[in-house]
């Protein structure tokens, strides 16, 4: 299943392309073992046998092998001490596992007539945040939570210009709302962790980083979508990400996963170029829905 946003890079959903490689040749018998040579008699060099033309694909191994222990002779025979490693500041995979188990369960699946989505709890009545995209002018829609219950919701209003949505389910029990770093402003280079539904595998969860502060981003569709500030992540994101939470490495939401890049409309992907409503934005979207502004 999938949301629709051709607009944002959320195109159809495929699977990657197939190259065949090449048919591998059969192996040449082994010559027989020459007679060792006479000490007195010198030999002509044996003539080096032509090179066959090697697939790309194993060019590109060879140079990224070269490269690696080009790096680890210069490391072990430079005489100095090596640098030290650019993730010795890495957190503990430990603790990214921890903040996505604190995240998840605040974490939804939004099912329309038009596929599956994300969403997240983001106050204490159980209301849900999503894009206005997902819903695309549905009146209800079902909400299923990680411990697999299955819930009706009614869709408050959205906002196409900020792409946000608001959902409040029929009932709040065992509901709880992520934290929300509204205060707080993430900076290029922090770890980030993306949540959802992508391709409809429910709890998904991907890393990367903030790539980018304010990119200019069209949100939403047709007339109503505008530029919008978005902050710009690798972490990998899909189709029916939209709606779903980036948290930083506190577990606090950052933002709204909304919109992917891509290099072929109809074939869209994760190219590691993903945007996400800023947080702020997306919450005072989200009041003015509420209060029925």
């Amino acid at each position: 299943m999938r949301d629709s946003h051709p607009r944002s890079g959320l195109g159809e959903p495929r699977g990657p392309s197939f190259f065949p490689g090449r048919p591998r040749e059969p192996a040449e018998p082994l010559a027989a073992a020459a007679p060792a040579p006479s000490a007195a008699t010198p030999q002509p060099p044996s003539p080096r046998p032509p090179r066959s033309p090697r697939p790309l694909a194993a060019t590109v191994l060879a140079a990224v092998l070269a490269g690696g222990l080009a790096g680890y002779a210069a490391g072990e025979l430079g005489g100095e001490d090596p640098a030290p490693a650019a993730t010795s500041a890495a957190r503990d995979p430990g603790d990214l596992q921890a903040v996505a188990a604190r995240v998840l369960p605040s974490v939804v699946s939004v099912q329309t007539d038009r596929g599956q989505s994300s969403g997240f709890v983001f106050d204490d009545r159980g209301r849900i945040l999503t894009n206005a995209h997902v819903v695309d002018g549905s009146s209800h829609v079902s909400v299923e939570l990680q411990d697999g219950r299955r819930l009706s919701a009614e869709v408050i209003g959205d906002d196409p210009d900020h792409d946000v949505a608001v959902l409040e389910p029929e009932t709040s029990r065992g509901l709880r709302a992520a934290d929300l770093a509204t205060g707080t402003r993430p900076a290029v280079g922090d770890t980030v962790l993306a949540i959802g539904s992508p391709l409809g595998l429910s709890g998904t969860v991907t890393s990367g980083i903030v790539s980018a502060l304010d990119r200019s981003v069209r949100l939403g569709e047709g007339s109503g979508g505008g530029q919008r500030r978005a902050l710009q992540t690798d972490a990998s994101i899909n189709p029916g990400n939209s709606g779903g939470p980036l948290v930083d490495d506190e577990g606090r939401v950052i933002g709204i996963n909304t919109a992917i890049a891509t290099l072929d409309q109809n074939r869209g992907g994760s190219i590691g170029i993903g945007f996400a409503i800023p947080v702020g934005d997306a919450v005072a979207a989200a009041r003015t829905i509420i209060d029925g502004g």
